[in-house]
C-alpha cells in the first residue's frame, strides 16, 4: 500500500481551499447540526456546523466553534443579541436543504425561506426550531472565548429544552441517533448514514467488554 506523508511546509504550501479541505476531512466524522437563531428585527437564519460538541452532564453544556472571517457572521450575532437558539439534527429527507443554508445570503433574507424548511417554536424559547428535524435542543448561550491562536470564537451554551421522537429513547437514557436518521459527515461536503455495531458494557480491569442493548 502507498503511503503519502506531509510535513508542516508542505501542508501549508497546500492552496488555501485544497488545505481547508484536506485538514477538515482528518478529523473524522463529525456531529452535523443546523442552528436556528433570529435577529432583534426577527429575521430568522440557519446555519450549518460540524462543531458541536459535548462539554458536560451537569450543568448540561455543548460547545460550538465559530470559524473566522471579516463577513457578516449573522448566527454568532443573532445568538449574541438574544442569547437563545436551536440546535437541530439533520436527516437523510433534509442534509440538501441544510447544506444549502451555508451559502451566503445577505442580511435581511431568511435561510429557512431560501430552503424550504419551516420554523417551529416552542414555550420558552426564543428562536426558531426545524419543523422537520427529529432530534431538536433549544439552547442558551453561557460564555463566549475567542481563540487567539486562529481567530474562531468558542461558545459554550446550556441545554434548556430537547424533543424528539419518543421511540428514540432507550431506558437508561440512550439517545438512539439511527433510528432517528441522524446523519454525520466529514470534510466540508461530504455526508454520511451510520450503521451501528454495538453499544459495551462500562470498561472495567480484568474483565472484557460484552455487546448489550437496552430497547
Amino acid at each position: 500500500m502507498d503511503i503519502s506523508i506531509f510535513n508542516k511546509s508542505a501542508i501549508e504550501a497546500f492552496e488555501q481551499l485544497y488545505r481547508a479541505t484536506f485538514i477538515n476531512s482528518l478529523g473524522g466524522f463529525k456531529s452535523l447540526v443546523i442552528v436556528g437563531t433570529k435577529s432583534l428585527s426577527n429575521i430568522t437564519n440557519l446555519a450549518p456546523f460540524s462543531s458541536f460538541f459535548h462539554i458536560g452532564a451537569h450543568p448540561a453544556l455543548f460547545g460550538l466553534i465559530f470559524r473566522p472571517g471579516t463577513e457578516e457572521r449573522h448566527t454568532l450575532s443573532n445568538i449574541i443579541a438574544r442569547q437563545q437558539f436551536t440546535v437541530n439534527h439533520v436527516h437523510a429527507s433534509m442534509y440538501v436543504q441544510a447544506h444549502q443554508a451555508s451559502a451566503r445570503f445577505p442580511a435581511g433574507n431568511s435561510e429557512f425561506t431560501a430552503t424550504g424548511l419551516t420554523e417551529a417554536y416552542e414555550a420558552g424559547i426564543d428562536a426558531p426550531f426545524v419543523q422537520e428535524s427529529r432530534i431538536r435542543i433549544g439552547a442558551v448561550m453561557r460564555e463566549k472565548i475567542d481563540i487567539a491562536l486562529n481567530g474562531t470564537t468558542l461558545l459554550l451554551s446550556e441545554i434548556m429544552h430537547v424533543s424528539m421522537p419518543a421511540d428514540c429513547l432507550q431506558k437508561d437514557g440512550f439517545v438512539d441517533l439511527e433510528k432517528a436518521g441522524t446523519l454525520t459527515c466529514s470534510g466540508l461536503d461530504s455526508y454520511h448514514q451510520t450503521e451501528r455495531l454495538a453499544r459495551l458494557t462500562y470498561a472495567k480491569p480484568g474483565s472484557w467488554p460484552q455487546a448489550f442493548d437496552t430497547e
